[in-house]
């Protein structure tokens, strides 16, 4: 593969605070055929001892070759099953019976947020409660040293925060003031697992992590929509002025982060997750054109001519910017990749690999980007 991973080490012996030690554990992982979920999943097959089970409801931006470099694995299952069953789920955990929950199935994208709130408020809200309860159930009735062990970390978002100023970070104390229904969304099933730490004992823990990318990112996101618009020659639609600034996180270091909580981390704990690589939205536009000009060249003219700046959505939040100095203090993680490093895999990845993303950019018309004409609508 065109990026790099951490070297294997099997199961995470000795870490600071690891409720675990030597034990190789069975982690279920909800949104395994997403983005991060794939990231994650893979990176547990492949650098670790543990074990895999994924659950995935198959909604559009999930796919199940994103699986492809493990699903051999004797160490991953896959179940198709929705998280806001709660009949189903007890069913898994009863099949099953994980030591531990990696929570990212989620709906996540702002601007289908904007033009369809409910599958937000019943996916990312009903179905995380839904979970928590099959996870409570479940850990009620383990063993005293599995249930001391066990572990839920639901991964949540920075944009739970609202929005910063030119200066300042989140850290895992600011106060959450959500801007869209999809950061509502978030931001009420973050306190519903720390509620179900606090009521019922639960061994939960969150983390809130920057933007993602990386290879096998579904192209309706930022950085693939511009890699695929950029190499069809179509227009870079770009928000207002392209002055929203947000910090970027390469995925595969944030599934280190994850793995590092899932055996490390402290129940009913926040962590932040960040890449400390701020950038103008703009920016990273430009450096994507710059990228592309360089690997993938225009028969004529710049990528940077293919910039086009749209209305604004609503509620679009200015800034965000992580403090992730908290994991970086207790577990010694850091991201490996800067932005440029990053960014120069990703479009790597996309480059080499057509065949993952050209049937979503057809089928499924990834490219399109939600949310513009409410956006229109409202500034008009």
């Amino acid at each position: 593969m065109p990026y790099s991973r951490p070297r294997k080490s099997g199961c995470h012996a000795g870490s600071p605070g690891s409720p675990k030690g030597n034990v190789c554990v069975k982690v279920l992982v909800t949104g395994g055929a997403g983005f991060i979920g794939s990231a994650v999943c893979r990176m547990i097959i492949e650098n670790t001892s543990h074990s895999v089970v994924n659950v995935d409801k198959l909604t559009y931006a999930a796919n199940l070759e994103s699986l492809a470099p493990v699903s051999g694995s004797e160490r991953y299952s896959f179940h198709k099953l929705d998280i806001c069953d709660g009949e189903a789920l007890a069913n898994l955990f009863a099949q099953e019976a994980p030591d531990a929950v990696l929570h990212l199935a989620a709906e996540s994208h702002v601007d289908r947020s904007i033009d369809g709130p409910a599958a937000f408020i019943q996916t990312n809200v009903v179905g995380s409660f839904t979970l928590l309860e099959a996870a409570r159930n479940h850990w009620e009735r383990l063993a005293t040293g599995r249930r001391d062990a066990f572990r839920f970390v639901h991964v949540s978002t920075d944009e739970v925060y609202g929005s910063l100023g030119e200066t300042g970070l989140f850290t895992e104390t600011t106060p959450y003031d959500p801007s869209s229904p999809y950061s509502a969304s978030k931001a009420a099933s973050d306190h519903l697992a720390i509620a179900w730490h606090r009521t019922y004992g639960l061994p939960a823990l969150i983390s809130n992590c920057s933007n993602n990318y990386g290879p096998y990112q579904f192209p309706e996101k930022l950085i693939p929509l511009m890699i695929l618009k950029g190499l069809a020659g179509e227009a870079l639609p770009v928000y207002g002025e392209g002055s929203n600034v947000r910090d970027w996180l390469y995925v595969d270091d944030h599934a280190r982060g994850l793995i590092v909580l899932l055996e490390s981390g402290r129940p009913g704990e926040s962590y932040n997750i960040g890449g400390r690589t701020e950038r103008r939205n703009l920016e990273v536009v430009e450096l994507l054109c710059d990228t592309l000009d360089r690997v993938a060249p225009r028969s004529r003219g710049s990528c940077r001519d293919l910039i086009s700046f749209v209305k604004d959505r609503p509620g679009h939040d200015f800034r965000y910017a992580i403090d992730c100095s908290k994991i970086e203090r207790e577990f010694g993680w850091r991201p490996l990749e800067s932005f440029e490093s990053g960014l120069e895999k990703t479009v790597a990845w996309y480059l080499a690999n057509e065949w993952w993303w050209r049937p979503l950019a057809e089928e499924r018309a990834a490219t399109r980007r939600a949310g513009l004409e409410t956006a229109q609508g409202a500034k008009a």
